[in-house]
């Protein structure tokens, strides 16, 4: 460690050097490079954590760089995870980092999650949520977790030291009628980095254990007015009883399928190179009018040709009229993982705003 480089807050005589080599010493993972994850890393590697993880799998797209201020419109269409990495490593080179090029499922989460100390939850859905936290539960972690909505916020740190769980706070996961429809579910651009910089000092505490920790209190931040509330909440025992993952996440729930304007669509395609446009529509259809280089899988030959759908990179799929492009993500959604968007109006919107 280069003696002068975190002299800022080894000369803090409540963190000291003492701290520092505990910063040293500790491993986290951070689940999702997103607007959250993007700040709990930069801020974690910055002050000198030992090893780092990343779980991603997504790539960047253009409506990521109002949030995610990490990546840069040459950016555009790589992955999240290898210019991450890049970045990372350019800010501090002694940092050990250990990526995972997927996103977590209830078939890799306990693997993953074994091999490091606290987990940080940047993700942006329940499924993953619930994952985290009984994953957690299982092996005896803490983690820290963010959310985010509009102009507000909250941070708290679960299953910390016996403390209360995720699940303590919120029981049961919310149905798909009780969780926000995801096209109204904005947020500010300024927001993740409030919160993500939060998670981080949460991380910082619980290594360093100076301050008090957020376990058994949720923090509520509104950004329209400066506000921020606690809420406390107590531990339920028998949520700490959870010995093995549930069979079903819902993993293919709301997060994963957005839709995207046909103005949207084309901007993209003048930035981005090669788009993953599937047309689900008829091939008579699709012989009559098509967006250049989309790939025609009509909807009845979907389920036997997901081979031909890079699962790596977003999907955008197109129908006439944005109906049957719904159908055939809930078809997809069955099968394979992937991001999807949806096309909102179809061919038909494109052909009325941008022809």
């Amino acid at each position: 460690m280069k003696s002068t480089r975190y002299i800022r807050q080894t000369n803090l005589k409540e963190f000291g050097p003492e701290a520092q080599q505990k910063l040293a010493n500790a491993s986290v993972l951070v689940i999702g490079l997103g607007g959250l994850g993007i700040p709990v890393l930069q801020y974690l590697n910055a002050m000198g954590v030992g090893t780092l993880g990343l779980v991603e799998q997504d790539t960047i797209e253009l409506t990521n760089l109002q949030r995610q201020v990490l990546y840069a419109e040459n950016d555009i269409g790589r992955q999240k995870l290898e210019v991450t990495l890049e970045k990372l490593q350019a800010q501090n080179s002694e940092t050990q980092f250990k990526t995972f090029d997927t996103f977590l499922t209830k078939e890799n989460a306990l693997e993953i999650i074994a091999g490091f100390d606290i987990v940080v939850d940047a993700s942006d859905n329940f499924p993953t949520r619930y994952l985290v936290n009984d994953a957690c539960v299982i092996l005896k972690k803490p983690f820290v977790y963010g959310a985010l909505h509009s102009f507000e916020g909250q941070v708290s740190v679960f299953n910390y030291k016996g403390g209360p769980t995720y699940r303590c706070l919120f029981p049961k996961m919310p149905s798909s009628t009780e969780i926000p429809n995801c096209n109204d579910n904005g947020v500010l651009g300024v927001i993740p980095g409030i919160i993500g910089n939060l998670q981080a000092l949460e991380v910082v505490k619980i290594i360093t254990s100076i301050g008090e920790v957020l376990t058994g209190k949720l923090l509520l931040y509104s950004g329209l007015n400066q506000f921020l509330q606690k809420i406390n909440f107590t531990l339920i025992p028998e949520n700490h009883n959870i010995v093995k993952l549930q069979e079903d996440y819902g993993m293919n729930g709301c997060v994963a399928n957005f839709d995207i304007s046909v103005e949207a669509l084309q901007e993209l395609i003048s930035i981005q190179k090669h788009p993953q446009i599937i047309d689900v529509r008829t091939t008579s259809e699709y012989a009559s009018y098509h967006l250049p280089e989309s790939i025609n899988i009509p909807l009845n030959e979907l389920e036997e040709r997901t081979t031909e759908i890079d699962t790596k990179t977003p999907i955008y799929v197109v129908c006439q009229s944005g109906k049957r492009s719904q159908i055939a993500i809930a078809q997809l959604q069955e099968s394979i993982a992937g991001t999807f968007y949806n096309v909102a109006g179809g061919i038909n919107k494109f052909l009325e705003i941008c022809l």
